[in-house]
């Protein structure tokens, strides 16, 4: 007799299966295939499942990645949004441009700290004219641009900015980017912290005039 699933199984089971194919795809990134050796025929022989389950339960080469980096940038699987979390909040809710300046480092530290050899792998030397990678980079651009400019809405309603406000969503998506902590970190050898040092001088500084 066939097993019977109830909904809340079917969706706990289809829950898993995708949690197991998005940690198989970020070993396969980081374990030294790097993007251009991660297909889906191998990502499905190495998670255990077929080609179909990983298009069914996460969508093709590009949304895995994505599936991949979302998972890193929260640290894990809560589905909760990024703007909704501890870290952000601090940073949205700073009473002064210091204080923003100061969390928004640390928070950016912590981010980077967990997406930084995936985003190594990915786009250290630009997408290269790969549509998936700068479909990629499109997305997680725009994605924190909309997060700069959120999280500066409290400073600029308490008149803390001494610049316009597009000028100053311009210099945090800037300061913040990946290429800038991938250059300072990854290349240069800098330690976490004295990037954090340095971000939260560079933000203050551009937010301060």
């Amino acid at each position: 007799m066939a097993r019977q699933y109830s909904a809340p199984q079917r969706e706990e089971k289809a829950r898993a299966t995708r949690a197991h194919i998005v940690r198989t795809a970020r070993d396969l990134l980081l374990g030294g295939g790097g993007y251009a050796g991660m297909t889906i025929t191998g990502l499905a022989e190495t998670a255990g499942v077929s080609p179909q389950t990983v298009y069914n339960s996460v969508g093709g080469k590009a949304e895995v990645i994505k599936a991949v980096y979302d998972v890193m940038l929260a640290g894990d699987e809560d589905q909760t949004p990024m703007s909704e979390r501890p870290e952000f909040r601090r940073v949205a809710d700073a009473p002064d441009v210091p204080s923003y300046a100061a969390a928004y480092a640390a928070w950016s530290r912590k981010i980077y700290d967990r997406v930084g050899p995936l985003l190594g792998v990915l786009v250290a030397h630009g997408p290269g004219g790969d549509p998936v990678l700068e479909a990629f980079v499109a997305t997680i651009d725009a994605e924190r641009r909309k997060g700069n400019t959120h999280s500066l809405r409290g400073i600029a309603e308490r008149g803390q900015l001494a610049c316009e406000f597009d000028e100053a969503v311009d210099a945090v998506w800037t300061l913040t980017a990946p290429e800038v902590y991938d250059r300072l970190v990854q290349r240069c050898g800098w330690k976490p912290a004295a990037y954090e040092r340095w971000l939260a001088n560079q933000l203050g500084a551009a937010l301060s005039g």
